[in-house]
């Protein structure tokens, strides 16, 4: 089980957005503000990382192999606590797990102590930059460009994103296999 933070830094790209739309007006801000959440959630979705640093807490399996953390590219592993059958949460001591961050930016953890099954919640976090500028310009522009389409074609029956704009993420994009 996977809990994140929100993240309110893409709201930064307002100003960029109603540029591009060449909006002057401000009554449409709230509407534009959520698309471009919206927008920043599919690009998320479409490269499969996150895209703006938050904190998650997330719960994985003990027993002495190595778990995966489903959120990347991970930045730091903060905390590891070990739930007892009681559900009582307990930080570990630093020698009775282990974690890594691959190259890749894939957080991994196992629990050290032998026969130790309980189940381990990690809090870590995660994101490829703190804010919206730090992010590359192609995914920037990916999410202006997505928003405003949203924005443009509401209300109509072509639902379609623009080509151009996983063209524009699909350098950033990472999968897994299973």
């Amino acid at each position: 089980m996977l809990a994140e933070q929100e993240s309110g830094a893409l709201a930064a790209a307002l100003a960029e957005l109603k540029a591009y739309l060449r909006m002057e007006q401000d009554g449409e801000d709230a509407v534009l503000a959520g698309l471009l959440r919206g927008a920043a959630a599919l690009c998320e979705q479409f490269v499969g990382q996150w895209l703006i640093a938050r904190d998650a807490r997330e719960t994985v399996a003990g027993g002495g192999g190595w778990q995966r953390l489903a959120a990347r590219p991970v930045l730091a592993v903060t905390q590891v606590s070990a739930v007892d059958a009681d559900g009582a949460s307990a930080p570990l001591p630093i020698d009775a797990y282990a974690i890594d961050i691959d190259a890749a930016g894939d957080g991994w953890v196992r629990s050290t102590r032998a026969g130790d099954d309980r189940v381990l919640t990690v809090a870590y976090r995660a994101g490829m930059a703190a804010e919206m500028n730090g992010l590359p310009e192609a995914l920037r522009q990916g999410i202006v460009r997505l928003a405003a389409d949203h924005y443009l074609t509401r209300g109509s029956e072509d639902a379609a994103p623009p080509a151009v704009v996983s063209a524009l993420w699909r350098p950033y994009r990472r999968m897994r296999l299973a």
